[in-house]
């Protein structure tokens, strides 16, 4: 929790493109600025200055600490004002407090403002020292956007492939990201064109992209090309398209490889690095969105406070009589839960995390349960080890007891 006994005043900014809407209040609650305000660096100058001034030490707190966030608060921290997040879920469930329907930006500056004096406690540090973080935000943004195209691109390649050809889509459906399927959708964009090609042809072409299935690969794809004698009306049009796709879709894989290194080497340069990936199923990219969204942990007083903040705590639904169980939560930190999701998923090669998810599923709990349940001890784990400063250690793997 971030200690505002010092603070003189509060600065809320609903931030935007190209103007903010401030508004701050005294420690008594009462207004002391509440005015659209232009986003540059000279206004907000003027701004803080004015209120420092005025009142003394001034927290800046803002609704969005990236994007169009950043020049506030790096203004901010030059001229010596703290600086803190309050994170959107949250701003609009203290919304639900204060009188009134209407979402204006002037009200959303001031419950910002205002539930930083009131509810310190709902906001989050930023560590403006911490560049690293800054650039790894950034980065692995991108990387998630392009994950996004990566999948829309594959989605409609795997739906011409199907609706032109299924035998073939079979074949080359599962392994559609793999180099070698790219470059011969780029060259040969219909059945046609492959098998115009040739065996020989087709495995030359392949065996550099993939030396120990190229043979395999062609042999699979004649024998789906023989299992379909039509041409389906289409397919003249699909062998413009295919290539352009498969083509976007290599550009797309080979950006996210590039970033990957990028992310791994910022991630390496971090103190935390060693801690994170010490667990099981934390790789590169959920080891970066763990550290972009969580930090050192000291946000978070408890595990408990990580779990709800990733969504992972489980929401109770019982009124008087009425009691409908547990049920996974919908809020939370989507972008979190599912790093924490993902590295559950890829931990159940670990005997200790397999163990658990089996013990979950004897008790009754269908696959995604389970991991959900994995993914929120895990998130326990983590916790301890941020605060302590720990590596993983792996836990002695106890058998299951089958159910009678």
């Amino acid at each position: 929790m971030i200690d505002t006994g010092d603070i003189d005043a509060f600065l809320g900014l609903d931030v935007g493109k190209g103007e903010h809407h401030a508004t701050a209040v005294t420690p008594a609650g009462k207004k002391a600025f509440d005015k659209r305000l232009p986003n540059t660096e000279p206004k907000l100058r003027e701004l803080f200055a004015k209120l420092k001034a005025k009142h003394g030490t001034v927290l800046v707190v803002v609704d969005q600490p990236a994007s169009i966030g950043a020049l506030p608060l790096a203004v901010a921290r030059d001229m010596g004002c703290p600086v803190a997040y309050l994170p959107g879920l949250t701003m609009r469930r203290i919304a639900d407090l204060y009188p009134g329907q209407a979402k204006t930006d002037a009200k959303d500056a001031f419950i910002i403002a205002d539930a930083s004096r009131a509810m310190p406690h709902t906001l989050r540090a930023i560590d403006g020292e911490d560049e690293t973080i800054a650039e790894l935000e950034m980065i692995v943004g991108f990387d998630d956007d392009l994950a996004g195209e990566a999948t829309r691109v594959a989605n409609r390649l795997h739906g011409l492939l199907t609706q032109i050809h299924p035998s073939l889509e079979r074949v080359l459906g599962p392994r559609l990201q793999h180099p070698a399927v790219l470059t011969l959708l780029e060259r040969f964009g219909s059945p046609a064109q492959i098998r115009k090609a040739g065996r020989r042809r087709l495995v030359t072409l392949l065996r550099p992209k993939a030396p120990r299935m190229a043979e395999r690969l062609v042999e699979d794809i004649f024998a789906a090309l023989d299992e379909q004698t039509v041409t389906v009306p289409g397919t003249e049009a699909a062998a413009l398209i295919v290539p352009s796709l498969a083509g976007s879709l290599a550009a797309v894989l080979d950006q996210r490889k590039l970033l990957a290194g990028r992310i791994e080497e910022l991630l390496d340069a971090h103190p935390l690095s060693k801690v994170l990936t010490s667990m099981p199923g934390v790789g590169v990219r959920t080891g970066a969105r763990i550290l972009i969204e969580v930090g050192d942990g000291s946000t978070f007083p408890t595990s408990g406070h990580l779990a709800a903040y990733a969504g992972l705590a489980p929401a109770t639904r019982s009124s008087g009589s009425s009691i409908r169980g547990e049920q996974p939560s919908r809020r939370g930190n989507k972008q979190l839960k599912r790093a924490f999701f993902l590295s559950a998923f890829a931990a159940l090669g670990d005997p200790a995390s397999r163990a658990y998810y089996d013990k979950k599923i004897a008790q009754g709990k269908h696959h995604t349960q389970a991991l959900l349940c994995l993914a929120r001890r895990r998130a326990d784990v983590l916790s301890a080890m941020l605060r302590d400063g720990t590596f993983y250690e792996p836990q002695p793997v106890r058998a299951v007891a089958p159910q009678t």
